[in-house]
């Protein structure tokens, strides 16, 4: 599932039509509004962030992370700066990044006291593994030895995770859905996963993260065209699936005891929507910011989840800084800068 055909699929094209651009900020009905349910609730700020795009032009908005020292830092797939960092107010504190095309996802590792970013690039079929200003310090290529693909074309990760070992392990999300999984000098150790319906296997591979909640750390990937988490071993064996009906979810953020993601309205219809998911550590949503309110059935199963409020168009990443506050990255979004939800 490449991006091309998910836009076709989902009717998320939005032609251009812009929403909620910094100029009509002050006017939009849900400006300063609180959402969220039970102990998970926001005040919408619309303006953080948003900068003079003459100069600092973004495309699609795809991740975001906060690092050591507690700046927010976000990657956009404009090469004029694949990388904005701001303070936690939104103020600008650096720009960099001409070289990442296809900018999509942003993980951070602390590594021996030292932050390093992981990009995956969907243009350059690689991850590149960046010091925290924007120094290339490794590249992880398209993995020819793997044995599952005929050219580069092929592969276009999508994320990483690292384990606390130094593996890293890169998801072919737009490609073949293959699980990449090296070690920190950079050699292929497994594949796994692919395309297909099984449990085992992948429609969108698109986001993965390690649960590290249990006493045992586990993978947790999404399936984002199924509307699932699935959950496997450090080895790459199946163990279980989250299900979250009617959302096309990003990838997994885990934050203290609670799971936390972006997701997009997958109802018939359903364009330019979205809203935030929260699970707990039950793994239970307990919060959608934008959406419905979580209903589970008598025998514990979860509703239909859909868009309640027009606030997030095609929200792509939640980072949840160190006060409890959420940052919403989205795309295809009329190039628009960052949401930020200040927990109430």
């Amino acid at each position: 599932m490449n991006r091309r055909n998910f836009i076709q699929s989902t009717s998320l094209a939005s032609a251009g039509l812009l929403f909620c651009t910094p100029a009509l900020h002050a006017m939009h009905p849900y400006k300063d509004a609180i959402i969220g349910h039970g102990n998970f609730k926001y005040k919408i700020d619309l303006n953080w962030g948003a900068l003079n795009a003459n100069f600092y032009p973004v495309e699609n908005c795809h991740e975001m992370v906060q690092d050591s020292k507690g700046r927010i830092i976000l990657l956009t797939d404009h090469i004029k700066n694949n990388v904005i960092v701001y303070d936690k107010n939104g103020n600008l504190i650096e720009v960099w990044g001409t070289e990442f095309p296809g900018a999509h996802g942003l993980t951070l590792n602390v590594e021996n006291g030292e932050d390093f970013l992981y990009i995956a690039d969907n243009n350059r079929h690689e991850v590149i593994k960046t010091t925290i200003d924007g120094k290339v310090v490794q590249i992880f290529k398209f993995p020819e030895t793997a044995g599952k693909y005929k050219n580069k074309e092929e592969y276009i990760p999508t994320e990483t995770a690292v384990a606390a070992n130094g593996d890293v392990y890169i998801t072919d999300g737009y490609g073949a859905q293959y699980i990449l999984h090296y070690n920190e000098k950079g050699h292929l150790l497994n594949v796994f996963g692919g395309k297909g319906k099984e449990d085992h296997l992948f429609g969108n591979a698109h986001g993965i993260t390690i649960d590290t909640r249990e006493n045992e750390p586990t993978l947790l990937i999404t399936d984002r065209m199924e509307n699932k988490f699935k959950r496997f071993n450090m080895e790459g064996k199946y163990i279980s699936t989250i299900h979250l009906p009617g959302a096309f979810v990003c990838r997994p953020v885990i934050h203290k005891e609670n799971i936390y993601t972006a997701t997009i309205w997958s109802g018939e219809g359903a364009m330019d929507t979205g809203f935030i998911s929260i699970l707990n550590k039950e793994n239970k949503l307990v919060s959608a910011p934008g959406g419905t309110e979580p209903i589970y059935s008598k025998d514990g199963i979860l509703q239909p989840m859909q868009q309640a409020l027009k606030v997030f168009k095609n929200p792509h990443d939640v980072c949840i800084d160190t006060d409890e506050n959420l940052y919403v990255a989205q795309w295809s979004s009329g190039k628009t800068y960052p949401i930020k939800l200040t927990r109430v």
